[in-house]
């Protein structure tokens, strides 16, 4: 299997993090898809980052997608739970945190805009929903150990690359003394191998 993606999307990370917790060997063809140069549309016609190209040629796109296929590829460390309360859980705060990165990313994106041509009142609207969706998740973990109880799962993962990517992203945003729930999170994460080896860079 080939992994297509960037080393920054956080999207690509989870997927990322699902591999080396799965122990699934996959190369890592690192591209770029806002770069002129670009194969990404040869992978997905959509343009966008993850995508996962299987053994038989055929590729799999969205992030929700590729996880969940990679975690029934294999029984190790099993990530989203067969029971459908507890497997609708997880999904649930998956849903939250892509929602949380699809906010930041649009307000980034936004704030790119040449000088006359941004609108602030976006960036508040998307800024806003970013807010939101932590103040939910903190509140939501509470003192729970992990997003969904005592187990670690896809759900821990998609809400550390959420949190990883705003920190990346947005340094001047304060998460751990604003949610102090999320900061314990995140470092109990930074002690994980496959979080470590994941972080964005440039």
């Amino acid at each position: 299997m080939k992994l297509i993606g960037s080393t920054t999307s956080p999207f690509v990370r989870k997927v990322r993090i699902v591999l080396a917790e799965k122990k699934i060997e996959c190369d890592f063809d690192i591209n770029n898809p806002w770069a002129a140069d670009t194969r990404v549309p040869d992978y997905n016609p959509l343009g966008k980052v993850p995508a996962l190209v299987l053994e038989d040629g055929r590729c799999l796109y969205d992030s929700r997608v590729i996880v969940e296929f990679l975690d029934n590829v294999s029984p190790v460390n099993k990530l989203i739970p067969a029971s459908n309360r507890e497997r609708s859980e997880v999904r649930r705060w998956e849903a939250l945190a892509d929602g949380v990165l699809d906010a930041g990313i649009a307000a980034r994106m936004e704030n790119a805009r040449p000088d006359g041509e941004k609108s602030p009142a976006w960036v508040k609207r998307q800024m806003g929903k970013v807010a939101a969706g932590l103040s939910a998740m903190d509140r939501d973990l509470g003192d729970k150990p992990w997003c969904t109880g005592n187990d670690y799962t896809l759900a821990d993962i998609a809400v550390g690359a959420c949190l990883g990517w705003l920190e990346f992203r947005f340094g001047q945003m304060d998460l751990r003394e604003e949610h102090s729930n999320l900061g314990r999170l995140l470092d109990k994460l930074a002690d994980m191998p496959s979080y470590v080896d994941t972080a964005p860079k440039e």
